[in-house]
């Protein structure tokens, strides 16, 4: 079993009413979910996106370069949410995406990556561990960067809170 990370936008009235009533919050995104055309849709329409397994590795890979906002496991919780997958969802307010969206445009992929290499997440067991002993190429993960960078823009043009969650 894989463990992904989730993204879904809300407009502000929808993630006051997401931290408000958390089993309405989690009918609503399967709903999204459910909702999303098979072909996926590009970043700037989408209401869903996914980082797949690179979620731990974006979380270090962050984390090490100061990222003032925690887009892989969100800001706050949700009080009285269930469990999604690995845990309660969590989220980022407007403003916080926003920020967050700022920081993102300042920090191009070449930079998340810079002076790191397969060994070190492997050494510092990133998820998925596996990859990184065998050595694999970083373009694993700066490609879901690259896509998570619009998804946001997008978002913070349009005003949108995030739910976030490991599924």
């Amino acid at each position: 079993m894989s463990m992904i990370g989730e993204y879904v936008r809300l407009t502000p009235a929808e993630l006051d009413r997401a931290v408000k009533d958390p089993d309405w919050a989690l009918k609503f995104v399967e709903e999204l979910i459910e909702a999303e055309p098979d072909e996926q849709p590009t970043a700037a329409e989408a209401r869903c996106h996914d980082t797949g397994k690179t979620w731990h590795a974006l979380d270090f890979l962050l984390r090490r370069l100061g990222f003032p906002v925690d887009i892989v496991h969100g800001e706050m919780e949700i009080p009285g949410a269930e469990d999604w997958g690995y845990g309660p969802p969590r989220y980022l307010t407007p403003e916080q995406v926003r920020l967050a969206t700022d920081a993102l445009a300042a920090t191009p992929h070449q930079n998340l990556i810079e002076n790191v290499t397969p060994a070190d997440l492997a050494q510092a067991r990133i998820y998925p561990d596996v990859i990184w002993e065998r050595g694999e190429s970083l373009d694993f993960v700066t490609s879901h960067y690259q896509a998570l960078v619009p998804f946001f823009q997008a978002a913070a043009r349009d005003g949108n809170g995030m739910l976030v969650w490991l599924d």
